[in-house]
């Protein structure tokens, strides 16, 4: 597990290994490791969540053997949530990051607040999960209700794309977006839209499948990921073209530090990022300011 902080000036210099700016300024982009015109890109990967949508939190724990949990833990420890906050989960659907900062916030409540003013700081708060798919969405809300969370009004769902979000300037304590950033068709737009919808000390939060530094481990993990993750999707869910499609799209996502200066060139301040597992994830943070 390393922690890094990573300056503007170190973008620039990795940049010319990894142009993710030649293709996002094309009329050409990639889905996996095929290249597609960029209208095409939004529905293909719509239909890939669309087939997966039913089984994806299960395939997620087979997949990670459950370590996602964990990933999303830290995630949510890391945006320290607060009672009153709104908070914006972006390509969150099926609800898993959302129900995890709304159970922090509510222990904070349980440990600091009196019961007489809990309801009122309960209305106050908003989670807006925002996502591109319905049926993810859908998802979410069967359980939510499952949950016993389907009337709270803290629990916002909301259609809609990450790089035309519908929310005002300065709007959102926090922003989150957790395996989703590296299937919308340009990332420095969504990190523009997300740069503009936080409030002055906001936090940007992504977690996100990654690149494996260790040669030894590299030849494990390519392994698992393309002979074992695909076979499980066709038998799990009925699916292995989809799931071959999420294998590939990691191996195009840009590698950490350039990420991280994509980040740094929306605007955001402060910005570093954390390995886990080597690297199979990590999480990138920044701060309006």
């Amino acid at each position: 597990m390393s922690f890094r902080m990573v300056a503007r000036r170190l973008g620039r210099n990795l940049l010319p290994t990894f142009t993710p700016a030649a293709t996002l300024h094309s009329h050409a982009t990639s889905f996996g490791f095929k290249e597609v015109n960029e209208d095409e890109k939004s529905q293909l990967v719509g239909n890939v969540f669309t087939k997966v949508a039913s089984n994806y939190d299960i395939m997620n724990d087979v997949m990670s053997g459950g370590l996602h949990r964990l990933w999303k833990e830290r995630l949510v420890g890391k945006l320290s949530p607060f009672p009153g906050m709104k908070h914006l989960d972006v390509a969150g659907g099926t609800g898993d990051v959302a129900f995890r900062i709304l159970e922090t916030i509510n222990n904070v409540n349980r440990r600091a607040i009196q019961d007489t003013f809990e309801d009122d700081l309960q209305a106050e708060t908003q989670i807006y999960v925002c996502d591109i798919n319905p049926n993810m969405l859908d998802v979410g809300r069967k359980r939510a209700q499952q949950r016993g969370l389907g009337d709270l009004g803290s629990l916002v769902w909301v259609e809609g794309d990450a790089e035309k979000l519908s929310f005002e300037d300065g709007s959102m304590d926090g922003y989150t977006i957790a395996f989703g950033i590296r299937n919308v068709t340009h990332i420095e737009k969504a990190l523009a839209e997300a740069y503009r919808v936080l409030k002055k000390g906001g936090r940007f939060l992504c977690l996100e499948l990654s690149h494996v530094d260790t040669p030894v481990f590299k030849q494990l993990y390519d392994y698992y990921s393309f002979s074992v993750i695909p076979v499980l999707g066709e038998l799990i869910a009925g699916d292995r073209d989809s799931y071959q499609y999420l294998v590939e799209s990691v191996r195009k996502f840009p590698p950490q530090e350039v990420f991280a200066s994509m980040i740094a060139d929306a605007g955001f301040q402060k910005v570093e990022y954390e390995n886990l597992v080597g690297g199979v994830v990590a999480i990138h943070s920044g701060l309006k300011i």
